[in-house]
């Protein structure tokens, strides 16, 4: 395996060979369905994590966690290593963890509300203009109260103060309409139906564990099960934009390193797209464009390049272009684009050729040495050496076992927050109605850990800070996403 480059294919003039220190231009896998999208990210993801580099991607057929156990070669297998004359294909399993963010096939996927932030919770919930501002006064309240806002207990309790306070508050914070109050918590229903409680809390997945190598060197592969997630392809799409917000936020400026420090794949990206603002398109742009310089690479997979808006398509440098057919006036103008993006070979009918390939044939053109796209070529791509298909469920439990970090995430961790904050202060007000509402000071209970209001007070202060100036960036240019401040 070369370590400098990522192997995906061969035509019978040459191997076809992504540039590691290029990876981070990031890069579009397209083609219609059927065609071999999914076996080239497989193939990709190899290739990373066999030279170091971890990766994420969602798998959203359901497929992809056959990365944890070695092929078993078929006869269609071993006819394509014969035809590409592979001289070191190798059966192996890759180092693997497994993701769920309902945590059913996987560990779970936590974040608190105070970091998905108001403006994308607002488009999470479809909130209109009055009821986004009510929001992002409430996030406002909760920092200067010295309310953690952890889960979504925490911030229907903080919505209900709010509503039960709205006069009080007014003079501060404006208007806080009780019935936009209540149209939130109505909203807050509909999302936890589709399961976003089991998403909001803690523990908070950690970036690092995103990021890890194993003990030979090799990347580890972080598999979401997106499954489920694809009947709520809005908190799919939010997740992911927060997902990758977060790294946008805490990885620090290396420019352009000769390997990745994390590549990141975007399957079915068109729903990050569909009925998209152009405020949001905008953003994400700007997100891709600057996270390169964190060490990240970004790859869209879609059915075609027409899924991508344009400003975004042309930040995605690396190429693979699966078959695609022109059956229809649409078709054939995907066609048209798809050939479009590439760089012309003068030995190949670009156009004609997307409509020709066969399953597992692709045409491709990466960034070579100086950045540049390489004249488009027609490739076979080669055959994974992790298993083609899913784990089985016995084999899936298995492996969630034997994983270092089941001890960690697989057990939910309820701090005092908001919720136990203004129970208390209720409780307060009750037995002493005379006296002026204020945040009693906690205690540490037995059995879990306790914060002080002090310590409540400091890490909320931490977290306006970080919202007025390192969040400033996240929020200005992936939070503020739909919809303006005003």
């Amino acid at each position: 395996m070369d370590q400098n480059n990522v192997c995906i294919g061969a035509n019978p003039q040459q191997a076809v060979s992504l540039i590691l220190r290029m990876a981070n231009r990031h890069g579009l896998i397209t083609g219609a369905t059927g065609t071999g999208k999914t076996i080239t990210l497989q193939v990709m993801a190899e290739g990373f994590a066999s030279a170091g580099v971890p990766v994420f991607m969602a798998d959203v057929k359901g497929d992809l966690s056959g990365l944890a156990k070695a092929a078993a070669p078929n006869e269609k297998v071993r006819q394509r290593i014969a035809r590409l004359n592979l001289q070191h294909y190798s059966p192996r399993a890759y180092p693997t963890l497994l993701w769920d963010l309902y945590g059913r096939r996987g560990h779970p996927i936590r974040a608190t509300i105070s970091d998905m932030g108001p403006r994308l919770l607002a488009n999470l919930l479809e909130l209109n203009e009055t009821q986004s501002e009510v929001l992002f006064a409430a996030f406002q309240i909760a920092d200067d109260e010295g309310l953690l806002l952890l889960d979504m207990k925490d911030l229907r309790a903080l919505l209900s103060w709010i509503a039960d306070n709205s006069k009080s508050l007014q003079g501060s914070y404006g208007n806080l309409s009780p019935n936009s109050v209540a149209a939130i918590q109505r909203k807050l229903l509909i999302l936890d139906q589709q399961g976003a409680e089991q998403f909001f809390g803690e523990p908070q997945i950690a970036l690092p564990d995103l990021m890890q190598m194993d003990f030979s060197g090799n990347g580890v592969i972080s598999i979401l099960d997106a499954t489920a997630l694809m009947t709520q392809p809005r908190l799919y799409a939010m997740f992911l934009l927060w997902l990758i917000a977060e790294l946008f936020e805490q990885l620090p400026e290396i420019g352009d390193p000769e390997k990745p420090r994390l590549v990141f794949f975007f399957d079915e990206a068109h729903l990050l797209f569909d009925h998209a603002p152009r405020a949001l398109v905008e953003k994400v742009e700007q997100v891709v464009r600057l996270i390169r310089s964190k060490g990240v690479g970004v790859y869209f997979v879609s059915q075609s390049p027409l899924d991508i808006p344009e400003d975004i398509l042309g930040q995605l440098g690396n190429r693979v272009q699966h078959a695609l057919r022109a059956f229809t006036p649409k078709d054939q103008k995907a066609v048209k684009a798809a050939a479009d993006t590439f760089r012309s070979n003068a030995d190949l009918d670009t156009a004609s050729v997307i409509s020709e390939l066969g399953v597992g044939e692709a045409l491709v053109s990466f960034l070579d040495e100086a950045g540049r796209p390489t004249p488009v070529e027609r490739v076979m791509i080669y055959p994974p050496e992790s298993r083609i298909g899913p784990l089985s469920d016995d084999e899936r439990s298995k492996h969630l076992k034997r994983s270092p970090l089941k001890d960690h995430y697989d057990t939910v961790l309820d701090r005092e927050s908001a919720y136990e904050l203004l129970k208390q202060r209720a409780a307060t007000e009750v037995k002493q109605p005379a006296a002026t509402s204020a945040t009693t000071k906690s205690t540490r209970g037995p059995g879990r850990p306790r914060q002080s209001v002090l310590e409540a007070m400091t890490k909320s202060a931490a977290r306006s800070i970080g919202s007025s100036l390192g969040r400033q960036i996240v929020r200005g240019i992936l939070g503020s996403l739909l919809g303006k401040r005003r």
